[in-house]
């Protein structure tokens, strides 16, 4: 039976780490999970501290678009970092995030990919959007906050976005249990999380993350505002550019951020 309890409490049962979600905030409302974070950070809040709402007013994904989703049916959430590194590493956290969320997800029994760099996907299709963001002062890291919005229990998709997005119900016919889902997430972040700032690149997770990569051996179209191009993406390298063969052999680095790469015949 899942438990349709979700709050403070049932939340931190589930997450058993030395710190990333250690301390959980929870709000049947907030304008953003990202935004609540960056408010708690100004007052102090420490590393790994965990913000989860039901519904977002404000939530939004890249490029600004609107993020919402009905009750009991999504995971919404952002993480509180207070890295020590320079803030050009910082990006690859979007990744190390993608990483994380896929790999819980394959705890649960459910084929996972990612769309290069971030997209967790289920049969080719979005279950998750993640958005980074970063306070700086005096030149150095003041805060490093990492949404999640995750489709669970989402029973429906609205009718533009069938055929880029899904949720795990909708893709296994289970119900399940948002509680423990955190806590995996929380789970695979912390451990990935300590081997990033190991090195500041994604060296000691390559093997796990070019072993889900969707658009691995696959055709894309690298949408590049001066030029776009097409070939077939590879792998991705230590500091999370994908690597792109182009038809005259030459392999290019693209770097996320800076342009969006599509399947050539699919969102993947």
């Amino acid at each position: 039976m899942i438990t349709t309890i979700y709050n403070e409490e049932t939340i931190s049962k589930e997450i058993n780490t030395k710190w990333a979600g250690k301390t959980v905030h929870f709000a049947k409302e907030t304008d953003s999970t990202n935004e609540w974070c960056k408010r708690m950070s100004k007052e102090n809040a420490e590393h790994g501290t965990l913000a989860v709402a039901e519904f977002q007013s404000a939530g939004k994904g890249r490029l600004g678009r609107k993020w919402t989703a009905p009750e009991g049916s999504s995971v919404m959430m952002s993480i509180l970092l207070k890295p020590e590194f320079e803030a050009q590493y910082a990006s690859m956290l979007t990744l190390v995030m993608g990483l994380s969320v896929a790999q819980a997800v394959c705890e649960l029994g459910v084929e996972v990919s990612i769309k290069w760099p971030n997209d967790v996907v289920v049969s080719h299709k979005k279950i998750c959007g993640i958005l980074t963001e970063m306070g700086v002062q005096d030149g150095k890291i003041r805060e490093v906050v990492i949404g999640v919005g995750l489709n669970v229990n989402l029973k429906e998709i609205q009718d533009e976005l069938k055929d880029k997005a899904t949720s795990l119900y909708l893709e296994t016919g289970k119900t399940y249990d948002r509680n423990r889902l955190i806590g995996l997430v929380m789970e695979k972040f912390e451990i990935n999380y300590e081997k990033f700032v190991q090195t500041c690149d994604l060296s000691m997770m390559l093997d796990d993350y070019n072993m889900l990569l969707a658009n691995k051996s696959q055709p894309v179209r690298v949408l590049d505002k001066i030029s776009p191009y097409e070939g077939v993406a590879l792998e991705i390298d230590k500091d999370g550019a994908l690597l792109v063969r182009v038809q005259s052999g030459e392999i290019r680095k693209v770097c996320s951020g800076e342009v969006s790469v599509r399947g050539l015949y699919s969102y993947i």
